[in-house]
């Protein structure tokens, strides 16, 4: 299992295929999900402030599955099921492209053809996508260990997309967490203030 960018989600059609850039590759934002799990991994502590400076660099998909083999307990067992999630969205492709009515044979034809062509590409989509969550899954986990009250980020480098996407899971975890955020300006730059409630 290997983790490497592929792009956004294709749209695959008879006449051949594009790309949905507002469905991202995940991959994209797995650099400040890891380092965002790095500045939180101190546990539960009698220390009221953390502070953690970026790296400023792009991890290499190596350093990422490496370090998400760190925080994610599961996650050999969470890639064994990117075969199942790739086949059930190829399916459900294939299901929609066999119930048009609309389409000449030889469409129908080329359509397939064209979903079957990008089965790898999906694939790899479906891997980092899954990497991407269970990233989410192990910073949620964080926050709770460490009940984290306040995160100060800059809003740059995908911090903002991945705690926009954090939001979601913490909803969703168990017990949930409540989270609030804003932007401001400090020193000319911007930074994200979030806070959590237990």
């Amino acid at each position: 299992m290997k983790l490497k960018y592929v792009g956004a989600l294709p749209e695959v059609s008879g006449k051949g295929v594009s790309f949905d850039h507002s469905r991202p590759d995940k991959y994209t934002f797995l650099t400040a999900a890891v380092e965002l799990l790095e500045a939180l991994d101190y546990g539960q502590t009698e220390e009221t402030r953390h502070v953690y400076n970026t790296s400023g660099r792009e991890y290499t998909a190596d350093e990422l599955l490496e370090k998400l083999g760190k925080y994610c307990a599961n996650l050999d067992g969470v890639f064994a099921t990117r075969e199942e999630k790739t086949n059930e969205l190829i399916g459900e492709l294939i299901g929609r492209v066999n119930a048009n009515s609309v389409i000449s044979e030889d469409e129908r034809a080329a359509w397939l053809k064209n979903i079957e062509m990008m089965r790898d590409y999906y694939l790899q989509y479906v891997t980092n996508e899954s990497a991407y969550r269970c990233a989410l899954e192990a910073l949620a986990d964080e926050i709770h260990t460490a009940k984290v009250q306040q995160l100060t980020v800059p809003m740059m480098r995908n911090y903002g997309t991945v705690l926009h996407d954090l939001r979601y899971v913490l909803e969703h975890h168990r017990p949930p967490i409540d989270m609030t955020s804003e932007v401001r300006e400090e020193n000319g730059q911007l930074v994200g203030k979030i806070a959590f409630r237990h």
